[in-house]
């Protein structure tokens, strides 16, 4: 391939999901990732509707919910009291999106089913085993130098997209600060078979609030039935990773949370930082930041992956104009304000009072947070409000209605 149009560094689902919609539009494309193929580790699985209707754009919506799960119901308890708070159904959307549930499909199967894509488009090169080590540009073309398999070699392009996650190169070298600030405790993510939906009547997405230790506990398909349950908590920051991850602190942490009359059969286990930080710009020059390399963090809510998809549609239906309907780069500054404008107004704020709400302490600011999520679930009309917000239907229309202009 010549020179392409459009270099992507990074091939996560954000990155490969942009090769996808700009190859389908005819444009060439080159992507380059250090991994050698898309990586299996378990990372986020929840796909919120606004999100499906981006993938559905590339008729990716039904492989996915024949990979995953369909799961157009969550759940609010109070873990200490043992009792059902609040249940949310999506079924409340039917007159707002074409997908009124949400898919529980493993960040990894998303990526391998439009890798499967990419396989057919002849404008499209991935250049997996390949790092990006430095990037460059000028006033009318971008840079890649990738060291791979057989040495360093340097690529061209018009423009580039930044897809390489929360440490990300192509941040660092656009020189973008890389706003926010990293919660104290680290998050233990533990998966077992256990079914948590038949012993103890649990959905596939739940969220424990406890004032000493909150919990999500979700299912994913895995590789077919029963499936896998995935636990999430916080931890003590003065603890180490051997003490946290060892099998009695992981069986004394399930047991405690879920007594079971045997001990947990634990498939995997993780230990992980968490941050809460937006790039101070998404766009420099002809170089766009999307995903973790713009945005990152708490899971709870499961906003990350797919604020990240969000980026690249708008990222790409910039693109296309741009490229092949002569349309002017200031597009660009208008992706970087839409998503930005997203991941600071919605994404940040949620995810933090989503992580708030679980983890309160003060016996009155629970009861005040229980008696809300029992009221709004309770009202067609606030649950409907409240189901625009968690699915980003409500984030998808501010970016709708954002222009240079107004801003």
């Amino acid at each position: 391939m010549a020179n392409p149009d459009v270099l992507i560094v990074g091939g996560g689902p954000v990155g490969l999901f942009s090769a996808l919609l700009l190859g389908r539009a005819g444009i060439p494309v080159r992507l380059f990732d250090v991994n050698a193929t898309v990586q299996k580790d378990p990372r986020a699985a929840t796909t919120h509707p606004a999100t499906l209707e981006v993938l559905g754009t590339a008729g990716l919506v039904e492989d996915m919910a024949r990979v995953g799960l369909v799961a157009p119901i969550f759940q609010f308890w109070d873990r200490p009291g043992a009792r059902l708070v609040a249940e949310f159904d999506h079924a409340l959307l039917k007159d707002d999106t074409p997908y009124p549930f949400v898919i529980q499909c493993e960040q990894f199967k998303t990526s391998e089913l439009i890798l499967e894509r990419l396989h057919d488009l002849p404008n499209v090169e991935l250049l997996f085993e390949h790092e990006a080590i430095e990037i460059g540009q000028t006033e009318d073309a971008v840079s890649v130098k990738a060291r791979g398999p057989d040495g360093v070699s340097e690529h061209a392009g018009r423009y580039l997209i930044g897809a390489d996650g929360g440490r990300s190169l192509v941040r660092k070298q656009c020189g973008i600060e890389f706003e926010g600030f990293t919660w104290n405790e680290r998050f233990i993510v533990l998966t077992t078979p256990f079914d948590f939906e038949a012993h103890r009547g649990y959905c596939y997405r739940s969220y424990f609030a406890d004032p000493e230790e909150w919990c999500n506990c979700f299912k994913v398909a895995a590789d077919g039935p029963p499936g896998l349950w995935r636990t999430v908590f916080p931890t003590n920051p003065a603890l180490s990773e051997a003490e946290l991850m060892s099998d009695e602190a992981v069986q004394a942490r399930l047991q405690k949370f879920f007594p079971a009359a045997e001990p947990y059969e634990v498939v995997h286990r993780n230990l992980y930082v968490t941050h809460q930080r937006v790039a101070a710009r998404f766009r420099h020059g002809r170089v766009l930041l999307a995903g973790d390399s713009a945005h990152v963090n708490n899971p709870i809510g499961g906003m990350g992956l797919n604020g990240g998809i969000q980026d690249a549609a708008n990222a790409c239906e910039k693109l296309v104009e741009i490229i092949l309907g002569g349309a002017p780069e200031d597009l660009l500054d208008l992706y970087a304000l839409q998503r930005r404008t997203v991941a600071t107004e919605f994404v940040q704020e949620q995810s933090i009072a989503n992580k708030r709400r679980l983890e309160a302490k003060d016996p009155e600011v629970r009861a005040r947070n229980f008696e809300e999520l029992a009221r709004t679930a309770a009202d067609p009309v606030k649950a409907r409000d409240f189901l625009l917000r968690s699915s980003m239907i409500a984030s998808q229309r501010r970016v709708a209605a954002l222009t240079l202009e107004a801003a």
